[in-house]
């Protein structure tokens, strides 16, 4: 067996005018609970340092910089780094990453039990819009903010194991998982910031937008024999509602721990990363059961042609 314990830190609300510090002290709270459970990995959600600022249209260039970082860690964040290689801790973090040159991502980073880097993520699968939309409830403005990623979706030796990341709506995709699953992944971490309400569909509430997130989540799971662990940030933000649901899920694809709450919540679980090994050697064999002959599609076209 090889054993990690895995802590979600699920954060409630982060509200437009909450200084940075003041965030930090919340996941700083929530590592010390995290290292009182025993726990290797401490993983924390999408956009973890600020509200989810892309429900709002901005055109003012300096105030949309003032929502990203320049480097990571900062002067803000540098002791949730010390303090979790005090602990022996790995990090997963989120953050919008504003580059040297100027490129905007909504990245996400792996750091190792010694507080070392290990890892880069940048999201890939951009949902939402990037002009002001009347027709919408809310604004989803991501495609405004940020490129789409261009590092792909690598994976990383760290904690005993093969990592890898990827970012919301990142983990409704199937190639996600899939690409890092032909990596040999052993464990996918993903935080996620999802409206409670669909800005185009009222009708698509809280319960079908839990339902959706466990769906994608236990599916990647199970079809790569992975285990995955996804947090989220919930809550009511800024009047904006945001669905909790943060879960660990097994190989086999099924729920260890989910949370109960909207709030800052810890779930901790124990996962054996020895776990993959059946899956990845009976029904997921990928090199005895895959045919890449007859999926060309699937790299040559990008939106649907019907017959």
């Amino acid at each position: 067996m090889r054993m990690i314990t895995v802590a979600g830190a699920q954060l409630g609300p982060i509200q437009k005018d909450e200084p940075r510090a003041e965030v930090v002290r919340r996941l700083l709270a929530l590592l010390d609970q995290a290292k009182a459970a025993g726990a290797d990995l401490v993983v924390f959600p999408e956009l973890a340092l600020t509200t989810f600022f892309p429900r709002w249209y901005l055109e003012d260039p300096a105030e949309i910089d003032g929502w990203f970082e320049r480097e990571m860690p900062n002067a803000v964040t540098q002791p949730l780094f010390d303090r979790a290689a005090g602990y022996g801790m790995g990090l997963y973090l989120g953050y919008a990453e504003l580059t040297p040159d100027g490129h905007r991502f909504n990245t996400s980073i792996l750091v190792d039990r010694a507080g070392t880097l290990v890892g880069k993520y940048r999201k890939v699968h951009l949902p939402g819009h990037a002009e002001f939309d009347a027709k919408r409830a809310f604004q989803h403005l991501e495609k405004r903010y940020f490129e789409p990623g261009d590092l792909g979706f690598p994976v990383w030796r760290t904690l005993s194991g093969i990592f890898g990341m990827c970012i919301c709506n990142d983990r409704r995709w199937p190639e996600t998982y899939r690409v890092m699953g032909l990596q040999g992944v052993e464990m996918v971490l993903l935080g996620y910031n999802t409206p409670s309400i669909n800005s185009q569909d009222g009708t698509e509430g809280p319960a079908q937008r839990l339902f959706h997130n466990r769906l994608s989540v236990q599916a990647g799971a199970y079809q790569n024999s992975t285990w995955v662990v996804a947090v989220a940030k919930a809550g009511v933000e800024d009047g904006f509602p945001m669905i909790g649901g943060s879960l660990i899920v097994n190989p086999a694809g099924e729920i260890m721990v989910e949370a109960k709450t909207e709030a800052d919540e810890l779930i901790v679980h124990a996962c054996d990363l020895d776990a993959t090994v059946f899956g990845k050697q009976t029904i997921f064999d990928f090199a005895r059961h895959r045919r890449i002959e007859h999926y060309g599609l699937i790299c040559s076209q990008t939106g649907v042609i019907a017959p």
